[in-house]
Parts: structure tokens; sequence; C-alpha cells
């Protein structure tokens, strides 16, 4: 009887386990499909590219003393080292070959290369670069390529599922999910200009530039940076905001950099202390600080003590957002401010202004591309271009110059050269015209 009973044990085992090896996953529960990313991925990974770069770094190695003594030989052994970066770009221009990226990724780079989910290489030139914001735009000539459809990251709400594509470790067309875990996050010292969206979807070296994508394959931000104090990814990563991107891609296709003006103001938090100084309810805004006289901010009107609540009917919540929305725009466009001035509401209109000094105007600058920085003592700034006529070609500031110094104080990008000139009743430039020097002052 015992016998019977275990035999019939055994051979109900291996009948129950004959059916689980035959069984399947269902593709359905109660008529529904289950859900899955992979219809969406599907439609957007191939616009996810991997980007490989190669800087050449200059080794410098001092020589033996026996040998400089006895020989007289050059003091330094120079040897050439090869330094290589991986990444992630998304194409978001299938026509022109147009890629978003990182700044830091391709900045100061010797080569660059895209490589499709196709296999399908390409050597990339560099279209733009905006270190300030960590936005780039490169170009590859290869057809046929997938372009992603564009999100609008002002609508993301904290909690909303989103899915980042890169390139984590070279590994390519990793996908990983998440939630919005914050937005308009700043003040980190990563980039000058931060509202970043941060997420726990996995962000890894090799992930700077990919795309953050919400589960409309739509894409919503640029993977940027990651907080990682043991070194690997603890489910913090930060993301550029398409929205921000945008703005910062359509000056750099048009004019390979940004130009980026000044409102003449200084801007502070509105902190709960300053709003009860103030006798306001509200505790959220950027608060003026100071209005340069003469800049577009003390033409317009405004003045110190004001409360900005909004700005290009952007929801300013804290100075950073005021100082983003700022230097998302070029020099000319149309500012429009909400804000409040001794409790009650007030509607100012303004441009952003040119951060050249007036003895300047007519003139373009940018700045130096790789060869020129490597012949120029330090950086500086090239003129681009002078309108015959104009107070620049006056002051004999001719196309081609580069200027090094600015009342005896080295410039090295267009940007300290801007601060450098702004508000300045006299101008004393150092410039290096051809194959010599000179200096011009400007009264």
């Amino acid at each position: 009887m015992k016998f019977n009973i275990i035999k019939l044990m055994i051979v109900g085992i291996l009948l129950f386990s004959s059916m689980l090896s035959n069984a399947a996953l269902p593709f359905a529960v109660d008529g529904q499909a289950l859900p899955s990313l992979a219809p969406m991925l599907d439609r957007v990974r191939g616009a996810v590219v991997n980007i490989s770069t190669v800087t050449h770094v200059k080794i410098r190695k001092r020589k033996n003393p026996f040998y400089l003594h006895y020989f007289d030989q050059p003091r330094f052994n120079e040897k050439t080292k090869k330094r290589q970066g991986l990444g992630s770009g998304v194409v978001f221009d299938a026509g022109n070959g147009l890629i978003l990226t990182n700044a830091h990724l391709i900045q100061g780079t010797d080569e660059i290369t895209v490589t499709l989910k196709d296999g399908r290489e390409a050597e990339a030139k560099v279209i733009g670069i905006d270190k300030d914001s960590d936005v780039a735009v490169i170009q590859v000539d290869l057809e046929n390529l997938l372009e992603i459809p564009l999100g609008d990251s002002d609508v993301l709400r904290v909690g909303d599922f989103v899915v980042a594509i890169g390139n984590p470790f070279g590994l390519q067309q990793t996908v990983t999910s998440g939630i919005v875990s914050a937005l308009g996050r700043s003040g980190l010292g990563i980039k000058n200009y931060e509202d970043f969206i941060q997420t726990d979807a996995s962000i890894n070296p090799g992930n700077s530039g990919g795309a953050l994508v919400n589960l409309r394959g739509e894409l919503v931000g640029i993977n940027t940076a990651i907080i990682a104090p043991s070194g690997g990814n603890v489910g913090i990563g930060f993301s550029i905001p398409i929205n921000m991107a945008l703005q910062i891609r359509d000056q750099l296709v048009e004019f390979g950099e940004v130009q980026r003006g000044r409102l003449g103001v200084r801007i502070k938090d509105l902190t709960p202390k300053l709003a009860e100084g103030f006798g306001l309810d509200q505790v959220r805004g950027a608060v003026i600080t100071r209005v340069e006289k003469g800049s577009m901010a003390d033409n317009s009107g405004i003045q110190v003590g004001d409360v900005v609540l909004r700005a290009n009917d952007r929801t300013i919540n804290k100075g950073a957002d005021l100082r983003n929305v700022i230097g998302g725009l070029r020099v000319g466009g149309k500012l429009s401010l909400d804000v409040l001035r001794e409790g009650r509401a007030q509607l100012i209109t303004t441009n952003i202004g040119d951060n050249v000094n007036s003895r300047l105007k007519g003139a373009t600058f940018s700045n130096l591309d790789d060869q020129q920085l490597s012949n120029s003592i330090g950086g500086g700034v090239l003129v681009a271009g002078v309108e015959e006529g104009s107070a620049a070609w006056i002051n004999e500031v001719r196309p081609a110059d580069i200027i090094i110094s600015v009342n005896r104080k080295s410039i090295r990008d267009l940007d300290g050269f801007r601060r450098a000139t702004a508000n300045q009743n006299v101008l004393l430039l150092n410039i290096v015209r051809g194959d010599g020097a000179l200096y011009l002052l400007l009264q």
C-alpha cells in the first residue's frame, strides 16, 4: 500500500514537471496584451547613436641633467598620447545629419566617430559647442538616418515614467527605465546654466549625450551627469530639459555658438525672510538686488526690490530660473516679466542687450578655434567681421584681429571678453594682427 502511494506521487510529479516544461508565458491577461516598452523602443532606439572620441595629448618629460650638460639637448622629451572617450548622441534632424550631444564629450577632441544602431560609422564635424549649458551639435554625412520625435519638457511632472537610452561603458543601445525624481535642479555646480531633470533611470559613464524619453518615445531630456559617490550609479542622474537644449541648439546651428546678451541685473532667491520684509505672502520668485546704469534693465524701468514671478510665461521659483530664461535668449530677444513692486503687479517688457561695449559696435566676435588657440598665448577672441563705417571700424578694429587682453587683463574666451569690456569708458586692446601685435586705445 505504502509502495503504491509513493509510486503515484512520483508519477504525479513527473506529469506536473512535463506540464511546466511545455507551458509558456501568456501574451495577454484577461484579453489585454501585457505591457511592454518594446514597441516604443523599436521606433526610437535607432535615433540614439554611439559617439567615440580621440584627443591627442602632449606629454612632456624632463630629461636627465647629465645629457643636458654634456650633449646640449632640449630639456624635455615630448610625446603624444591618445586619450579616448565614449558617449552618446541623439539625431534630431535626419535630413541634415544633425545630432545633439554634450559639450563636455566633444570639446577639445581631435576625432569624433559616430556609430549607428545598424553598425554604420562616420566621422562627425562640430557645428557648435556651448560649454555653459553642456549642449553641443555635431553633423554626419549619412543617409537614411532615423530622427527622434521631440517632446515638451515643460509638461513633465515628478512621478512620470521615463526611459534612458545610451551607450554606458560602450555597451551600445542600452535601455534603462525609471521616473522623474525631481524637476528644476540647480545649484549643483555642474554647469553655469542648470535646470536639470533628476531621474532614477540608471545613467552611467557613456550615457552622456544620450536620450531621456517619455513613454510615447518623445525626447524630453539629454542625459548629462550623475551623482556617484561610489563611482557607480546610485539612482541620481541628471538630464538637460529638451526645451532648454533646443534653445541652445537653434543658436549653435545658426551661429556656431550661443550669443548670450545681458539684462543688466543681479538677482537672488526670494527667501521667506525677504518675503516677510517685503510684506509678501509670496515665497517663491527672484529678487532684483542691483540694476546696472544704462543697461536694458535700467532703460525698461526694472527697479531694485522688484520680485520677478514669471518670465516669458515661465514660472520663476528662484533666481536660477530667471538666469536660465535670460541665458537662453539671444541678443535682441524679447523678455516679458511679471513682477511684484511694493505688493502691486507690474508687467515689464524689454529686450536682451549685447554684452559688447558701444565702442565695438559693428564688430562680431567668436572664440578661437583649436589651431588659433595653439598659436595664441593663453587664449583670446577673434574679430570675425567688422561693418565698415561702424564704431568698431572707426576705432580701427579689423577682421581677423585676435584680441588677447583688455585694459591689461588677459582674455581667454568670448564670455571673459564681454565681461571685461562691459561698462568700460576706456578700452585698451592688445591685438595680434598677422605676424605683428599692436595696442588700440578706444575712448
